[in-house]
């Protein structure tokens, strides 16, 4: 009866959550070492993928840290050991958001309105300056794409998506990832790319609700499903694992209760 019942809930059609997990462990294939903040159960979701795939592959250990976790943080000293590593080129891709992320890749945390007198405010920038200089691979997300999320210019630039030529930079975004489509970012035009809409997203939507402008490919692809092995891994190891960082999450997306 469990083995019938574990069929049935891998053959369900994938929830929306599992199609953004899935594409981002795409973004992630062949990374060594990941971090995820806090407050990331999604993007947390995708790096444990990535790492069960990578695990499935033979093709050697993903490290996986997720800032909040006992059982997925290594860290003995928090954010500061984060830094350390990501300064000394150890964390190969980590994740930022923002209330504002611009066209050039900017991102806002600090709040709207012209600083200081910001009308709304947000936690602040924290380290997301300094890893989005120093990570390689650095995956924006949004789960509210609307043009007062994806604005033509952010309010208040916490993390600049570009530097000037001569700044040394080896970190930087690779992609955006939000509830509509997946984005990928030219560093050297210092502009996005649309790579895929997500199922039964279109074009129209995306550019309605988007505050800037983005190239777009002759045939615009929708995101990948996750296949029955993904699926079987999503809805397994993954979400026993996530639910005790987002036992919340793991619940309403997976049905599963943390140990």
């Amino acid at each position: 009866m469990a083995a019938a019942a574990s069929a049935s809930a891998v053959q369900a059609p994938a929830r929306a959550e599992e199609i953004y997990a899935n594409a981002i462990a795409g973004l992630l294939a062949g990374a060594r070492s990941v971090a995820v903040g806090m407050l990331s159960p999604i993007p947390g979701a995708g790096a444990l993928l990535a790492r069960e795939v990578s695990a499935e592959a033979g093709a050697g250990a993903m490290r996986v840290t997720i800032l909040g976790s006992r059982e997925h943080n290594r860290f003995t000293n928090g954010g500061a050991e984060l830094f350390d590593l990501a300064g000394r080129g150890r964390i190969d891709a980590f994740f930022l958001s923002g209330g504002q992320i611009d066209g050039q890749a900017n991102i806002n945390l600090v709040g709207t309105g012209e600083y200081p007198a910001t009308e709304v405010r947000w936690s602040g920038s924290f380290g997301s300056g300094y890893l989005y200089f120093v990570v390689p691979r650095v995956i924006l997300f949004r789960w509210e794409h609307s043009r007062r999320t994806l604005v033509p210019r952010v309010d208040f630039i916490s993390a600049p998506g570009t530097s000037p030529g001569g700044v040394h930079r080896p970190g930087g975004p690779v992609a955006l990832i939000t509830n509509l489509c997946l984005f990928h970012f030219d560093r050297a035009r210092g502009r996005f790319g649309l790579s895929s809409l997500h199922p039964g997203h279109t074009l129209e939507e995306v550019r309605d609700q988007t505050g800037f402008d983005f190239d777009v490919p002759e045939a615009v692809p929708t995101t990948a499903l996750p296949d029955a092995v993904r699926l079987a891994l999503l809805r397994g190891p993954v979400a026993r694992q996530i639910a005790g960082v987002y036992p919340d999450f793991a619940r309403q997306v997976f049905g599963e209760e943390a140990a």
